[in-house]
């Protein structure tokens, strides 16, 4: 045998050889947000699901900070050996790197994507006093009206942001923009009446729909979800709008294939389990299973879509 192809097949035995025995010790998982959040919650539900399928400790870690760029940033840096997690979401991937030029990490590249954990029922609400009840009346009142609809924001780049611009850019509408710091006083001053109108994950808006202080008209994604099976998507109005908001489990760059595999399948056995299911829809929470490379497509397209969305309007952080 050739020194070359000795060598070769010395590092793939010892790899193989790493891959049998993982795990050996605790696996830890970076929430790159507050403890309490609906991404911190889903980490957790797995966590412990984790810990008693691989026979070691799983444990969540929270590194809150710059829109979830910090915690990401450690998972990007870590050793690819299957110890170091990110639940991350579309927001840290797809969204930031194309809004903050300084980013200290690329959003596809250097991560291992590893499965696509679920989607966020993301909401279309309104104010009362909008005299509207659908999406079609909603789009014709607002081209009547340019600039007199008031739409919130948790801050410029935002998914409630890009949802709104999205509808503005492929109805034509003109509304008016009021970025807030953070997704609460957003709701808050929706409900209020100072803002018009307001996309949203279903946890933020549902309990004001239920108690008549906003009014839900559709959901973002492109399917009606099965937690809202008589609310209309916005695209059976507008063809082609979709907002998915998802959240998505990653390793750092140079995963063995085997490990990321490995993971997926764990993971995706536990997201179906009744429990889980039960516990995320209370959430508003839609689990998904993919593959590896069906969630690196959703990866790539999203990044190139909100991308190029967040260019053309020029926001930055």
């Amino acid at each position: 045998m050739r020194p070359t192809k000795l060598i070769l097949a010395v590092v793939m035995f010892a790899a193989a050889q790493a891959f049998a025995a993982w795990p050996e010790k605790t696996i830890k998982i970076i929430v790159p947000w507050a403890p309490g959040g609906s991404t911190d919650i889903l980490a957790r539900t797995v966590a412990q699901k984790l810990s008693q399928s691989l026979g070691q400790p799983v444990i969540v870690e929270n590194k809150p900070g710059a829109s979830g760029n910090i915690g990401s940033d450690v998972v990007a840096k870590a050793q690819p050996d299957g110890y170091t997690l990110l639940f991350g979401s579309m927001s840290t991937h797809a969204i930031n790197p194309a809004m903050n030029p300084g980013m200290p990490f690329r959003g596809v590249e250097d991560f291992t994507p590893i499965a696509l954990l679920a989607f966020v029922t993301n909401t279309m609400v309104i104010h009362p006093s909008l005299p509207v009840g659908n999406v079609r009346e909603f789009v014709d009142y607002c081209r009547r009206n340019p600039g007199k609809i008031a739409y919130a924001s948790a801050g410029p780049g935002s998914t409630n942001h890009l949802s709104a611009a999205l509808l503005e850019k492929m109805t034509g509408c003109q509304m008016l923009h009021v970025p807030y710091k953070g997704g609460a006083p957003a709701v808050t001053d929706t409900v209020g009446g100072q803002t018009q109108l307001l996309f949203t994950a279903g946890t933020q808006s549902l309990p004001h729909v239920k108690a008549g202080k906003l009014k839900l008209i559709a959901v973002t994604e492109n399917h009606r979800t099965a937690l809202l099976k008589d609310t209309p998507t916005v695209a059976e109005t507008v063809p082609g709008y979709e907002m998915a908001v998802w959240y998505g489990a990653f390793g750092p760059p140079g995963m063995a294939p085997e490990l990321q595999k490995r993971l997926n399948t764990e993971i995706n056995r536990i997201m179906v389990l009744p429990d889980v299911k039960e516990k995320m829809e209370a959430i508003g929470v839609e689990p998904v299973n993919e593959t590896p490379e069906q969630f690196a497509r959703t990866l790539h397209a999203d990044a190139d879509k909100w991308g190029k969305l967040v260019r053309e309007l020029g926001i930055k952080e």
